[in-house]
This record gives C-alpha cells, structure tokens and sequence, in this order.
C-alpha cells in the first residue's frame, strides 16, 4: 500500500497511475523536507485504492499510449500539483512546481565509482586490437589481497626496521624490540596504478619463480638434455680477466643465473662488475654482440661513465641507467632485450608495493625475488652487488643467500693491490675455485701467477733470513707459498703479538716445541707475522710457523730454497695434510729445490717424479736436525 509520507505524491487523479509504475520502477527518494517520513495524525485516512494486477512490460511507446496521464508534457499538464508533507503544519501542502532534485547519497556515489572502475579495468585488460603484451615489471608487481565482497583489504602494521607485521599498532616491534618503527600500510595500495591484473598479494612472491602450472608439465630428464649443447650453453668470458672469473663461475655465465657478490667497501666490486659488463658485451663468434645493462642506485651515469673512461672501457653496447625502482628498472630495459643485467646493489632499490625503505629485510627479499623470477622467466642473468655487515656477512636477511644461484665474495687489504674472489656458493660449478686479481688505476687485471704473489726476493747470505719460513698451503684450488716470519726476544712470556694467524694455534706449537724438542722458551717473547696480509688459516702452515720460531731462537738462517708443508700434533708428530702432490708440484714449479714434509707422504710422492728433493721427517726433533744441521 501507498503511505503518503512515502513519497512526493501528485494529484489524486495521478495515483492510479502512479500504482501501476511502482511495479515497474523503484519509489523516488525522499524530500530533504522530509527526511524522516511519519503518519498524518490530523488528516483522514485516504481510502485504499483497487489492487491492479502487475502488467507485462512494454516499450515506452506502447506505456505512454496506456497510461496518457504519466507521458503528458510537464509545459501542457498546467492543472498539475505536487504535494509535500510539511512538517511544522502537520499535514501535506500543495505546491504547483515539482521540489528539487535530491543530491545523490554516498552508496550512490560509491556504486558508481565501482561500476566505472570495473569498466576501466576491462577497457585496460582487454585493449583493441588483441592481447595486452606481457610486461617484464610484472613479475615485479606484488598480488593484491582479494578482500570479501569487494571490500578493501584491513590495513597492516609493519615494522621498518625488521619487515615484521602486525595487525594493530604497537609503540614497540615484539619482533626486534625496536621503538616507533610500525608503519601503517595498505596492501596493494601502491600497486593500484601498475597492473591490475597482476597476481599476488602484499604477503606474496611467497613463489620466487612464478610460473604458469597450466602450461609446465613434468618432463623426463633425457627429454631435457637431448640436444642440449653443454659447451655452447654458457657465455663465454674471453681475455685473462674473464678466464678467471669464468674459472670462479665454472666455467662461464649460465643464462638465467642470479650472482651476488659481496665484499668490504671499496674494495672493488663495482669495478668487478662494471668491467664484467664491459666483456659479456663484447662481439663473440657464437653469439656477436649484445646489449648489456648496468644499473645503480649509488651513482649517476655520469659518474659511472668517468670511470669507464679510466679503466679505458670503449664498449659500444653496454647501457648505464641511474634508478633505484624495480618495475622502473624492467620495464625500461625490456626494449633492448639485454644479454646481461647488472643491479649496484640490492640494498638500494625498492619495490612500491611492499613497505618499508630500501635496505630493510622484507625489501631486500622481495627484490631478489623478483629479479630471480625475471632472469628465469627471460634467461638473462643477473649480476647483483651486496653489501656486508661489520661482521663481514652480506646485508640482509639470510634467505637472500638461499635464492640467489651463486654467492661470491671479493676480499683483499685496502693497503694491498691484490684481490680475491671466492666462491662461497656455486649451483653450476665447484666452491674450491679461486680467482686472484691485482687491482691498479686502470682497473683489476688477473695474476698470471698467484703462487709466488706472497714471496719477496731475499738474498741466500741475508742476516733477514733468520726467523723466515716459506709454507705451502692452499685456498680452493689455489696453491699459495706464504712466508712466515718469527721473531724471539727476552722478556716475560705471554707478552707476544700474533698478526694473520690464530694466536691459540701458535700457543699450542710453542707448547710442543718446549715439551717434544726441548727448547727453552720460557725467558723469551716470540713475535709472529704472515707477510702480506694473508690470514694463515690452515693445518698445512704448522711446519713453517715452527721452523721460523726455531730459526729466530736458534739464531740459524734457512735457506732460500727450502719449503714446509706439515701439521704438527701435540706428540710433537708431524702429520699429512690433504692434496700433497698438487703442493709440491706447485713449489717445485716456482724453483724450490727442497721440501720437508711428513714421512707418511714419501709414498704419495714418489710416482711424481719431480726435480726437488723431498726432506721426510718423523717428529719435530728430527725436522730441526735435518734442517737446522750445519753443512759440511
């Protein structure tokens, strides 16, 4: 039934009419005069108009023939009136002018606002003219969370210091303990503007490779290998440089690879990277030449250039770009389809859709996972820089280790030329590989001989021979000989200094030295020291480290020529170490006509065939009478 409280009503003569369109059309909406419409206490009750049965519908033609009084023209109809309830009077007013329209209400509005969102959407999802063409960003772009009924996703508390969430705001993180760090943050509100039909959520990537399961099937591993080129598979580094780093690598770049490299600052990663750049761009039999990106967050082009030209890099197709936006980074680099991409460094560059600044956990994560997901999803490896803690780790969460492909750390003294790369980490290659290189103003070059790079020329007459020892030892599959020198002076025990090795392992071998060989040290202050930086970590050294101690105590120079491999034991026992043979066939090579070692490895030695005398010994009496025996 029809209140008339309800409505704006016309003339009695309408509201048949008026009865039959409430069937087909909703009521309109109420007056502001009346926002809160109530029963007429004062007026008779109207009387009940005839139910009419609800007619079929029709086209606006055939209604305005059936119901003349509702299509009539508003400037003919004169003898129409509108009533509206008035409430300070009580009862319903007629007016000869129909009330103004109401404003829309806010459901309205956000109704609308939907509805053309969802339009937009489909316009951008669907353009004209066919398939939208994938994006490399995209796999940059984190999912939104689908909220129920469409509603927006509840806003999260993150902290800024350690990347953990919270669903209401606390003054301190109960993660990391630090104070004022949450930050209010919606998820996937700053991916609204990037692509909307882009999957994943502010949680998500939780997939570091995101593929379509649709399309991959499993495949049969002859499947895989047949006709798979293992030697053309890799990108080849040519020139001494890049023999070294392809030695490193295993061989060279695999294709969709992902390499952190980490190291102190200033050390030389940059200039690593910039002049890896500069060969994987270079023309190549197989492959010709190719674009390569170089990419930081740290410097300008312009800066990048300027020591370009000092290490005299001309290379015509390696680009540099300035940005610190992931999405920004692949979507600007996917027109040149690059042979090689080269981040500097994974701790400035951000994702918008994921909180917190540039540096932190969660962001360095997420943009590791994303690059992993580009370089599978292209085959174009992935060169990132790393920075590292004081304590020598790489910046960040220790699952960015884990996603990467190949961990590789460049160590060296900033008051020495010479750098090392290592290996820590390696899915395509061996962990014992070592890389040495000479760092100069034009630039890192590689040591054509790295064995002897620790070794300095003294005269076979010098009073400094006393107290030097040469030990062999080894780092990867580097064969280093390492000089080791000792110095014994009176003084109260206990007041010496140990510079490049363990000072507990020199306790030790000074311990055995004055209960198995009989030496008196307990009046002297033994200084020890590893020429040249080199921290001496390994078994192999023992021999060395005593022999310089018993030379510097016992006043007697060592030759020239003479080398030590050997771990000591408490029993005073002279013990084996691992790879022998490749020890002494890389002293031999750097001239050394003798070699003291542990009698059990004579057997091993043998078969070699080597021009240099081997000097077995048993124990350490025997080694300082073999070795600090006067000649006849």
């Amino acid at each position: 039934m029809l209140r008339t409280t309800a409505a704006m009503l016309r003339s009695p003569s309408s509201l048949r009419a008026l009865l039959r369109l409430s069937r087909r059309a909703p009521l309109p909406r109420l007056h502001p005069l009346h926002p809160h419409p109530r029963p007429l206490s004062s007026s008779p009750k109207p009387a009940r108009a005839p139910l009419v049965p609800p007619e079929p519908l029709s086209s606006p033609d055939t209604t305005a023939a059936a119901n003349p009084d509702t299509t009539a023209d508003p400037d003919s109809d004169a003898d129409s009136s509108w009533g509206v309830f008035d409430p300070v009077a009580g009862r319903i007013v007629m007016q000869s002018h129909p009330p103004p329209p109401l404003p829309p209400s806010s459901s309205d509005r956000e109704e609308v606002e939907e509805e053309e969102e969802v339009v937009e959407v489909k316009r951008r999802a669907r353009p004209s003219g066919g398939k939208r063409e994938p994006r490399w960003a995209d796999v940059a772009t984190a999912r939104r969370a689908a909220g129920k009924g469409g509603k927006a996703p509840r806003a999260s508390y993150v902290c800024s210091n350690c990347g953990e969430g919270f669903s209401q705001w606390w003054g301190t993180c109960r993660s990391c303990q630090a104070v004022g760090t949450l930050t209010k943050f919606f998820p996937g509100a700053a991916a609204d503007s990037a692509a909307d039909d882009a999957e994943g959520s502010h949680h998500a990537a939780r997939s570091w490779i995101r593929q379509k399961s649709k399309e991959m099937v499993p495949k049969k591993l002859q499947e895989v290998t047949k006709g798979f080129d293992q030697a053309g598979w890799r990108i080849p580094l040519p020139g001494t440089f890049g023999n070294e780093i392809s030695r490193v690598l295993g061989g060279g770049v695999v294709p969709g690879s992902l390499v952190l490299v980490g190291g102190d600052p200033g050390v030389g990663k940059s200039t690593l990277m910039l002049q890896l750049a500069s060969i994987v761009s270079e023309d190549s039999e197989d492959h010709g030449s190719s674009p390569v990106v170089y990419v930081s967050g740290e410097e300008s082009i312009e800066q990048i250039a300027n020591r370009a030209d000092r290490m005299n890099i001309r290379s015509k197709d390696l680009y540099l770009y300035s940005s610190t936006d992931i999405e920004d980074i692949l979507d600007k680099i996917q027109p040149l389809s690059p042979r090689a991409l080269v981040v500097d460094s994974i701790q400035t560059v951000y994702l918008s859709a994921f909180a917190g600044s540039a540096g932190n956990q969660v962001q360095v994560k997420e943009c590791t996972s994303a690059l992993l997901s580009f370089a599978k999803m292209t085959n174009i490896p992935v060169f990132l820089i790393g920075h590292v803690t004081k304590t020598g780790d790489i910046a960040g969460p220790r699952v960015l280790e884990h996603i990467v492909d190949v961990v590789l750390y460049m160590e060296g003294e900033r008051c020495l030329s010479h750098r090392l790369l290592r290996s820590v980490k390696n899915r395509f290659g061996s962990t014992d590989e070592l890389g040495v290189f000479e760092m100069s103003e034009h630039g890192l070059h590689a040591v054509l001989n790295p064995s002897e790079m620790f070794l300095t020329e003294h005269d076979s007459d010098s009073e400094i021979l006393a107290g030097l020892a040469v030990a062999v030892v080894l780092d990867g599959s580097r064969t280093f000989a390492i000089e080791v020198q000792a110095l014994c002076v009176p003084g109260s025990p206990g007041q010496g200094k140990v510079v490049g090795t363990q000072s507990k392992r020199v306790d030790m071998i000074i311990s055995v030295l004055m209960k198995q060989a009989g030496l008196k040290f307990q009046d002297n202050v033994v200084y020890l020291n590893v020429v040249s930086g080199f921290v001496l970590s390994e078994t192999a050294g023992d021999l060395a480290i005593a022999a310089s101690i018993c030379s510097s105590f016992l006043e007697f120079p060592i030759p020239n020529d003479i080398a030590f491999i050997g771990e000591i034991g408490l029993g005073g026992e002279l013990r084996t170490v691992p790879r022998m043979d490749k020890r002494v066939m890389a002293i031999a090579k750097l001239g050394y006509r003798k070699c003291v070692v542990p009698k059990t490895s004579v057997k091993l030695l043998k078969p070699l065939d080597l021009d240099i005398q081997i000097l077995p010994c048993n124990n350490l009496k025997e080694f300082i009478n073999t070795v600090f025996r006067p000649e006849a």
